[in-house]
């Protein structure tokens, strides 16, 4: 039998994958489009509008440029809201973590009852967070809540958690790990469970400590699933909007725990200024982006450098 041509085969050859091309884009082309109508749209619609001076009850509006963004970086409360915004971040984002990972540290051992723990630790991730910031509204009261009995007993007085915006800030941020550790929790026990055994053996046949091992063997291996999660964790944590509504609603003292996002709701819907929550908004965008643009040069520069 003949063997095929070379310009014949190099036809078949383009002719396959035009046919895989074809195949990718009517198998992307659905999930471009939703896309596009659901997420960038809106998005440049919400840029658009940020140009605008818009009550959201009126059909009217009217361009004024880059005033909205001019008024946000000029007024009072906007470092309040910066702070708290990177603080209620920095905590949320560390606890979940270090706390997720300690528990798949301990989960991952062949202990009695790890399986139920490991649902206990899961399911308050799967909780209403509404029902979750109702539930800390009595958990944190100062007059009949469990954290003022617990520190009754040891003779401390309750902080007014809800007067004091520190305490109000602090309050946010364990209700806010409490909640998602259970996230964390399960990507680093999924990446525990996907670690190099030989190198374990060999730590193990080297006498290697336990810190010493958790820090020359595990570490480096869970560095991928860390550079993730610190990514997920911090987009979620930046755009919690329903623990502050149910507990705080921005307060004590009108910003005490007023967040970016919690304000683009303030702004539009309360102050049903719409055009300079649509600017808040946008400014909350490029913050994301940027912080997600970093992380993700960072991985870049991690995995090159290991690979090298």
């Amino acid at each position: 039998m003949p063997s095929p041509s070379p310009a014949g085969s190099r036809r078949a050859r383009g002719r396959w994958r035009r046919r895989e091309w074809w195949l990718a884009a009517a198998l992307l082309a659905p999930n471009l489009v939703l896309l596009a109508i659901f997420t960038y749209r809106p998005l440049v619609d919400n840029i658009r509008l940020s140009f605008f001076a818009w009550n959201i009850s009126s059909p009217n509006s009217e361009f004024i440029g880059l005033d909205n963004y001019r008024e946000w970086l000029s007024r009072d409360d906007t470092l309040t809201v910066l702070g708290n915004t990177v603080v209620f971040t920095l905590g949320s984002v560390a606890g979940s973590m270090i706390i997720g990972l300690l528990l798949a540290l301990m989960l991952d051992q062949r202990i009695p009852g790890r399986g139920p723990a490991r649902a206990v630790v899961f399911a308050p991730y799967a909780i209403s967070g509404a029902a979750v910031g109702v539930a800390f509204q009595f958990i944190f009261d100062p007059r009949f809540g469990m954290v003022q009995d617990l520190l009754g007993r040891i003779g401390i007085d309750s902080p007014d958690f809800y007067q004091e915006p520190g305490w109000a800030l602090f309050m946010l941020t364990a209700t806010f790990v409490w909640k998602n550790v259970g996230f964390t929790f399960v990507i680093y026990l999924a990446a525990l469970q996907g670690l190099n055994r030989e190198l374990s053996e060999a730590a193990a046949i080297d006498n290697a400590s336990r810190t010493t091992h958790f820090f020359r063997v595990v570490a480096p291996q869970l560095r991928p699933t860390t550079f993730f999660l610190s990514i997920t964790v911090t987009l979620s944590t930046m755009q919690a909007f329903d623990l502050i509504n149910v507990i705080t609603r921005g307060g004590p003292q009108l910003t005490g725990t007023t967040t970016l996002v919690y304000q683009v709701y303030q702004e539009t819907f309360v102050n049903f200024r719409a055009g300079y929550g649509a600017a808040i908004a946008t400014i909350l965008f490029l913050v994301l982006l940027v912080i997600t643009l970093l992380q993700v040069r960072a991985m870049d520069r991690n995995s090159s450098g290991k690979g090298a």
